[in-house]
C-alpha cells in the first residue's frame, strides 16, 4: 500500500464526537508511551502528523487521521498510566470502551505491546475484554531496536505462551521499530488486505 496523504481530522473527547462518514479506521492503542503516535508517524512517513512526548498518558482524545482520503488511522488513549487522577482514568477509560464498543466502522484494533518487557498484567486483561466482546484485532510488539533479539525472542515467547492459556488460535502480531521503520510495509499490507477483502464482500 502507498500512502499518498494524511491529515488530521478530528479529536474527540468521547466517541460520539468521532466522524460519522462511515470510513474504514484502524485503531491502534496500547500502555501509555508505548509508541503509538510514533507508529503512526512512521506508517505515514511523516514525523509531525500525531503528536508524540516522552511524558506518558499526553494522548486523552480519540485522534483520526484520514488516509488517502479514504479511511483512518485512529490514535486512542493510553491506558494503564498510574500517575493519572482516578477521575480522568475513568473518564479515559469510558472514552476508550466506548469507541471500541460501539465503532461501527472499526475494521482491526492494533494493540502496541512494549517487546522489551516480560508480559504485563493489564495487557493480559484488556486482550481478555477484547476477545470476551468479540473484537478483532491483532498484536503489535513496539521498539524492537532497543533489545537483542534474545531479549525480544523471550519476551515474545513469553506473551503468546500466556495468550495460548485462554485463546486456542493466537493473534496475528507484527514486528515494529518506529526508529527504524521496520514492519511498515507487512502492516500496511495486512491492513490493505483487510480493506481489500470489506471491499469484495460488499460487492
Amino acid at each position: 500500500m502507498i500512502i499518498k496523504s494524511a491529515e488530521y481530522r478530528n479529536g474527540a473527547t468521547i466517541w460520539e464526537k468521532t466522524p460519522k462518514d462511515g470510513l474504514p479506521e484502524f485503531a491502534f492503542i496500547g500502555r501509555s508511551n508505548v509508541g503509538k503516535s510514533s507508529l503512526i508517524n512512521m506508517l505515514t512517513q511523516n514525523k509531525k502528523l500525531a503528536q508524540t512526548s516522552q511524558t506518558p498518558g499526553k494522548t486523552i482524545l480519540i485522534n483520526h487521521y484520514l488516509i488517502n482520503k479514504k479511511w483512518y488511522l485512529v490514535d486512542l488513549p493510553g491506558y494503564g498510566y498510574a500517575r493519572r487522577s482516578k477521575s480522568l482514568a475513568d473518564r479515559l477509560e469510558k472514552t476508550i470502551r466506548g469507541y471500541i464498543d460501539n465503532s461501527i466502522n472499526m475494521y482491526n484494533l492494533f494493540v502496541l505491546i512494549d517487546a522489551n518487557i516480560p508480559p504485563q498484567k493489564i495487557d493480559m486483561d484488556f486482550i481478555r475484554y477484547l476477545g470476551e466482546n468479540g473484537v478483532p484485532f491483532s498484536i503489535v510488539f513496539t521498539k524492537t531496536d532497543k533489545s537483542s533479539h534474545n531479549v525480544l525472542a523471550r519476551n515474545i515467547l513469553l506473551f503468546n505462551k500466556q495468550l495460548e492459556d485462554t485463546w486456542e488460535e493466537l493473534p496475528r502480531h507484527f514486528l515494529t521499530s518506529s526508529a527504524k521503520a521496520s514492519g511498515r510495509e507487512e502492516l500496511l499490507a495486512y491492513m490493505e488486505s483487510i480493506l481489500n477483502t470489506s471491499a469484495h464482500d460488499k460487492v
